[in-house]
């Protein structure tokens, strides 16, 4: 009931006041039991609205990007997505809760074991994982319809453009390592539109295509 009731209060003061307005999205982060995706020693913060650390020099996103980017994808029950970046599994189980099948990599082994024994664990059937570095992407699976990077990254990585159905949407963070841009890119037949949504900060997308260690 605690936890509820601290969910309750973040939809209501961090997600709703900020102008999100999707019900989808609304009603899936306040089903989802945040505070099971972070530490024991962190539950309580679980709601609070920063980034909080899942180890490996990672983060659990703060609560309104999550729902900010997950809004901005345009997703629905019968949508195909592709997460760069399952982290501790919080966005991923977000993303499952609106669409038919969510496709997540992680890089960091580690946390691509934790987030796959808790999703399976919440009895997630349409979520599929796989190690691996997602700035590549997950081409065999492709075309998605929409696409989210959960990771900074100095440049939109063109392979993730190519995966990108027509009509689709991605968003990611891109810029210096220390401050980017979040950024929506919708791709029509003309080609790929790009929307600045404003400044953010997240970890680096280690990978082929992004940051080096």
């Amino acid at each position: 009931m605690k936890y509820q009731r601290l969910r309750d209060e973040m939809v209501k003061m961090q997600i709703e006041q900020r102008g999100v307005a999707s019900q989808k999205v609304i009603n899936a982060i306040r089903k989802i039991p945040r505070h099971l995706f972070v530490s024991e020693a962190l539950m309580d913060q679980a709601y609070s609205d920063y980034p909080l650390p899942i180890g490996e020099q990672q983060t659990i996103s703060q609560p309104y990007i999550v729902a900010e980017m997950t809004q901005e994808l345009e997703i629905g029950s019968g949508s195909r997505v592709l997460e760069i970046g399952t982290g501790s599994g919080y966005q991923t189980a977000i993303l499952a809760e609106i669409v038919s099948r969510v496709y997540s990599i992680e890089r960091i082994h580690s946390l691509f074991i934790k987030s796959k024994k808790l999703l399976q664990k919440l009895n997630y059937r349409n979520i599929i994982t796989k190690h691996s570095d997602g700035t590549t992407g997950w081409k065999e699976a492709g075309p998605f319809d929409a696409i989210i990077v959960t990771a900074g990254a100095p440049d939109v990585p063109d392979k993730l453009i190519h995966q990108l159905k027509v009509g689709g949407h991605m968003v990611i963070p891109v810029g210096e390592s220390h401050s980017q841009k979040l950024l929506k890119l919708s791709k029509n037949s003309n080609g790929v539109h790009t929307k600045n949504l404003g400044g953010c900060r997240f970890v680096k997308l280690i990978g082929k295509f992004g940051w080096e260690n």
